[in-house]
């Protein structure tokens, strides 16, 4: 399928975002993003990758993300509940459950599809509304991008690491749909390393 700069781009600023999920993220992420209490149970867990605004705000300027307005908790609290949905998307089972995460979100943020050629790129599509808080402007593009993938029959391709151990998000862009481990270079590696550890050992008796 083709995918355009626009949306390889929501795309990785998607997967980043779920994998700053600690593993063991609660229902604090999940409560109403208004309530300022409920950022504190997430922020205590030592793996959170978005423990306050400074993380946040390297977030944003790592995604080279645009017309994000002075950060606060609010918009910290905001961020962690769309991405405890997104986690939602990379573990439905089939399309219908991807679709009614997706559909959701978008919802919820107004999405006001408009074609803009900022900072010097060709012109594209921003599908979050102006003036939106960045938790709306990551569930308003990063949500449409997944929308495609479950549109062209590729829900499949957004997945999880098999390596037991890690668990990552990512987005199979491989021909045959073959990749198995978020990095082959460390995951996939450390696995074949083991299993080959493995049969040597069966082998020796």
């Amino acid at each position: 399928m083709l995918i355009t700069h626009d949306t390889r781009c929501a795309l990785d600023a998607v997967v980043d975002l779920v994998n700053t999920a600690p593993d063991d993220e609660d229902t604090a992420d999940t409560a109403d993003p208004a309530d300022a209490a409920s950022t504190q149970s997430a922020a205590s867990s030592g793996a959170e990758g978005l423990p306050d605004l400074a993380a946040l705000g390297e977030f944003v300027r790592s995604h080279g993300i645009s017309d994000v307005g002075v950060l606060t908790e609010r918009d910290l609290a905001g961020v962690r509940h769309v991405r405890s949905r997104f986690r939602e998307v990379f573990a439905a089972p089939e399309p219908q459950a991807a679709a009614a995460v997706i559909n959701e979100l978008i919802a919820a943020a107004g999405t006001t599809p408009r074609l803009t050629d900022h900072d010097g790129y060709d012109w594209h599509v921003h599908y979050f509304a102006p003036g939106a808080s960045i938790a709306d402007h990551l569930a308003a593009d990063c949500g449409m991008a997944l929308a495609f993938f479950v549109v062209a029959g590729e829900q499949e391709r957004l997945r999880r690491c098999e390596a037991p151990d890690c668990r990552h998000a990512f987005v199979d862009l491989s021909r045959n749909r073959s990749r198995r481990y978020c990095d082959s270079r460390t995951c996939g590696n450390r696995l074949h390393v083991a299993a080959y550890r493995a049969r040597r050992k069966e082998a020796a008796g």
